[in-house]
Parts: C-alpha cells; structure tokens; sequence
C-alpha cells in the first residue's frame, strides 16, 4: 500500500531542515506586525472619539498626541517587525531550495544512464532549479503572509464587534459573503485548473523546442507556424485553457470586488438609523471607525487568492519533485564481484523500454572476445545501440545477462564497472570549459604529459595548434566552438585518457566530414589497441574488418560472421552492403550523362 505523503507546505518546510525554525519565527513576527498594524485603527478611533465629544471647542480634547504618536509608532513597528519576518523567511527558504537542488542532483546521479536518454535534459533542469525557486518564493512570501492573512481578519472581527456588535455585524456581512464568493470562484472544477495549466504548459514548450529546431525546414519550404500543426494546436488549446478559465471566473470575481467593497451600503442607512435614537455623536465616532476598518479588511481579504495560489505552486512543486525521487536507482550488489578478464557476453538478453510493450531485445546472445572488435549492425530501431547501452548498465536486462570478464554486470559496483567501460557516445558530450577540462573528465588525477599523449593520440593536434590558448581554449556546453568532428575527437582523447579495457563505440563518425572521418577513424584504432571493442555500426566500410559481425533486426540477432563470410550468405547483410556500395558509387548527375 502506497504511503501517504504529507502537504506540499509541509514537505518543503521539511528540506528546510533545521532552518525551518526561522520560518517558524517568521510566521510568528508576521502575525504581530498584523496586530501592530490594526492599532492605528483604534488610535484614529480615539482621536475621533476626543475630538467629537470636545466639539465645537477642540481645545479641550486632551490625548491627541499621544494616540498620534502611538499610532506612528505601531504603524513604523508593523514594518519593521513584518521586515524581520521576511529575514527569517528568507533564509529558510534559501536553504529549503538548495537542499531540494542538492537532494535532487544527488538521487539524479543514482539513476540509470538510461534514464537520461528518456527524460529532456530541460524537464529534468526545470525539476531541480525551477521548483527549487518556485519554493523560494512560496517560503518566503507566500507563507508569511498567510499568517498575516489568517491573524488580521481574526484581529479585525474582535474589534468590530468590540466598540458596536451592531455595526460590526453590519460590516462583516458583506466580508463573509466575498470569502463565499470566492470560495465559489476557486473552488468545484476550477480547483485544479492550476495543475492543467501547468501541465499544458509543458506540452506547450515541448512543442515549442520541435518548431524551433525545424525552423530551417519552415524558412526552405516557405511554410508558416500552420505547417507545424502540433505547435498551432498547442498554442491554441494553451489560450483556450486560459480563456475558459478567465470567463468562467468572472462572475464570482466581480460579486467578490463588488461585496469585498459594500460595507458602505449597510453602515451607512444603520448609522443614520442609529443616530435618530441614541446619541448622535458616539454613533459618529463608531461609524468613522468601521468606515477605515471595513474597506481595510476587504483589502486583506484579496491577499487570500494570492496564498490560495501560492499553496498550489508548493503542491507542484513537490509534486514533480516527487517524479524525480520515484524514479529508481539501479540496485548496487549487495555481494560485489570483480571482472577476471574484460570478454563481454550476451547470455538470452531481452529487454522492454518502461511503457512500451513491443521488446527492444528479445533472447539477444553474442559474445565479444577479449581483445577483439565486433561489430553490431542491422536496420534502425533493430536493437543495436539498446544492446550496446546494457554493458554500462544504461538498463538492466529483463532476463539473461549481460557479463564483462565471466561477471554479470549487475554484480560489479557502479564505480568499477563505470571504469571498465569506456563509452563514445554519437552525440558528443562536451562541457563548458577548457579542452583541457573535458579531456580531464576522464582520468582528473592525469598528468600533462598524459593529457598532451592522449589529445596527440586522439588527432587533436590540429584543434590544439589553432587556438592561441592550446589546451586552455574554452568550450561551451556542447562544443559550439567546435566542429562535431572536432567536439568527437576531443571526447575520445577523453576516453584514451580513462583507459578502460573496455571501449563501447556508439557510431562515432555518424556526424563526421570526410576529413575528419578520417582523424576519428585513426584514433579509433589508436583507442582500441588491445581492448575489447564494440562497435554499432551504420556505415558498413568502419566495421569491415572487425573480427565478429552481428547483424541486428528487430531486436534479435538473424546473422554473425566476418564480412566476408556474411556477403557471401547473401542474406540481411548482403542487402546492406550492396546498398552501401551503390550509395558509395552514385553521384548527382551520372544517369543524365550516361
């Protein structure tokens, strides 16, 4: 049975940790600066008392000052205190949001490599630094507020029954309508509008970065945001939502502002009432005061929409915070064992993404010798770069194994088995940084000497020599000063610094021109000396004299051998490689000239 998990404020109180005492204090400084500041109200309610009962010769109210400058004071005071509250506040808040970044970052590192290559590195960004933001101001503002939200009315109804319970009722009525009203207006099927929002708008930047990424496409054919309908429908369905939600609220805004407002219209008839029958002036004096303090309270009132909102903004924060901590970190062996050689084996793998039925590998077996290359190929989506994920346990197998040196991965450490395997990946991964920082990553403790050996033997002689700064130039965050040839090469210098006995090849010239093919396709060789290499493969000439050929298809391995022995099989293989040649041979033009 699932736990049942506490509310969205408590839960971020909770990643306070002891900090959240200061929230407490703040909470509790802003209620007093709530009561500091209804006393000005009774201080303009004394002065008009002394002034009214010495009318017409005011010379002899005696008082006055000192209710003006108790009511200076309690004024400056309700500032002051509120101040320090939001001090408080705000520094819980600080450390309830860096402990959510670092709670975050830390279960993130724990999840399977695979994990990434499903999930938007933006959504996962937006988790971890907007939410953490998000409970920022939440703690910050939002919380105090409430308090002072809570107390002042509280404070407020005392006095309006304290001077005259008559007037006082006649003043809270229409408050206590406006709450209904608004009650109304947030509440029955609008209460989770804020949730469909939010969601909506992650469909909508979704759908956003697939447009802009096919701006190119839009510009060449000269079509318009309508060619991309996903993006339209998105953006229309977006307003919609608002819309729908605005016009339905409308009516019970417009009773809340209207009732919030109207205290007027019973105190005034009442006064006049009132006054026929008793004594005029003490009459006036109470009417002056729930005149100020009734429109004051409306006031106070409208600052409920605003923590009825910031309470759902906690509420989706933990809740996507909450996606995150689900997520399951690939269990570590309880009973570690160490690889003897560096051979891997497919022992009857098969494997289904989360959420999908169809299996992505379905009783896959191959091995790879120690110190040899194979090669994985096969048509797109046949399983290939999901089989070469399973070695550094980007997944875990459903059944079958996967071992490296006679030992099931899942029996190796994370750490040892993330040294064993070297993996280059066909989407260069740089960091912003140094050239010399990204080649690094692999070994941090590596001398220059080594960094120099590994750049020079990685073909990274030429990037190092264009740039005044060497080693030293810096790189942002995917390489963008760099060519992908060049952004591929420096990750291999990157590897070859790691050393791994293992190298995982992922398509590393997918991207490359032909020169730099070239300088890739050498380092390659120099990074896979006597290692055990796997290659997935979709240019069939790079993978030509591997040792053992795999040919893939629909998650199952339909054919194996060398290249020779597999074109003259004349099977799956055999029709991939006159493919390839034709490709190869055809230039533009050649049938018109023929």
């Amino acid at each position: 049975m699932k736990e049942k998990r506490k509310g969205g404020l408590t839960r971020l109180l909770a990643y306070a940790g002891g900090y959240r005492k200061l929230t407490y204090l703040g909470c509790l400084l802003s209620a007093v600066s709530a009561v500091l500041a209804i006393i000005p109200y009774i201080c303009v309610w004394q002065v008009a008392h002394l002034l009214i009962q010495s009318y017409p010769d005011i010379s002899r109210a005696t008082g006055l000052e000192q209710w003006g400058w108790t009511a200076m004071i309690c004024a400056a005071a309700s500032v002051v205190v509120y101040y320090g509250a939001l001090m408080c506040t705000h520094v819980s808040a600080f450390r309830a949001a860096r402990n959510m970044r670092r709670i975050a970052v830390s279960h993130a590192l724990t999840l399977p490599l695979g994990f990434f290559t499903l999930n938007e590195s933006g959504r996962i960004r937006k988790i971890v630094d907007d939410n953490a933001s998000l409970t920022e101001d939440v703690l910050a503002h939002s919380l105090p507020d409430l308090v002072g939200t809570v107390v002042t009315p509280i404070a407020a109804v005392v006095l309006m029954f304290w001077f005259d319970w008559r007037m006082g009722v006649l003043a809270l009525i229409p408050l206590v309508l406006s709450i209904y009203a608004l009650y109304c207006t947030m509440g029955g099927e609008r209460a989770g509008f804020y949730y469909r929002y939010q969601e909506q708008l992650g469909k909508l930047s979704a759908d956003a970065v697939e447009y802009v990424r096919g701006i190119p496409v839009v510009k060449v054919f000269q079509q318009t945001v309508h060619s991309f309908k996903a993006f339209y429908r998105t953006i229309r369905d977006t307003g919609d939502l608002a819309s729908q939600y605005s016009l339905s609220c409308r009516p019970g805004y417009t009773a809340f502002e209207t009732l919030v407002n109207s205290a007027f219209l019973l105190l005034v008839p009442a006064a006049m009432l009132m006054a026929t029958s008793e004594n005029g002036w003490d009459v006036l004096t109470d009417f002056v005061f729930y005149a100020l303090l009734a429109p004051a309270c409306g006031n106070m009132f409208m600052r409920i929409m605003f923590v009825g909102q910031s309470s759902m903004m906690a509420k989706e924060a933990v809740r996507k915070l909450d996606w995150l901590m689900d997520q399951k970190p690939l269990p570590e062996p309880v009973s570690p064992k160490h690889p003897a050689g560096s051979d891997v084996v497919f022992d009857h793998v098969s494997f289904t993404y989360p959420g999908s039925e169809a299996k992505a590998l379905d009783d896959v077996s191959f091995t790879v010798g120690k110190g040899t290359v194979a090669a994985l190929v096969g048509p797109s989506g046949g399983g290939k770069t999901t089989a070469a994920s399973m070695i550094p346990r980007f997944w875990d197998a459903d059944s079958g194994t996967v071992s490296i040196g006679g030992t099931d991965v899942r029996d190796i450490r994370t750490e040892e088995l993330m040294d064993d395997v070297a993996f280059v990946f066909q989407d260069t991964r740089l960091f912003s940084g140094t050239i010399r920082d990204n080649i690094l990553a692999g070994r941090p403790d590596a001398s220059e000497q080594e960094v120099l050996a590994a750049a020079e033997a990685a073909q990274c002689g030429d990037i190092i020599g264009r740039f005044p700064d060497g080693l030293d130039t810096v790189v942002v965050t995917g390489g963008a000063h760099l060519s992908g040839g060049e952004a591929q090469r420096v990750a291999i210098a990157r590897m070859m610094l790691k050393d791994a006995p293992v190298v995982v090849l992922d398509e590393a010239t997918a991207f490359a021109d032909p020169d730099n093919e070239w300088r890739i396709q050498k380092a390659l060789e120099k990074l896979a000396e006597g290692k055990t290499v796997l290659i997935v493969a979709h240019r069939l000439s790079t993978v030509r004299n591997a040792d053992a050929i795999y040919v893939m298809d629909g998650g199952r391995v339909v054919e194996s051998g060398t290249h020779d022995s597999l074109v003259g099989s004349e099977g799956l293989y055999a029709e991939m490689w006159e493919d390839y040649r034709r490709s190869v041979e055809w230039h533009v033009g050649r049938e018109a000239s023929a």
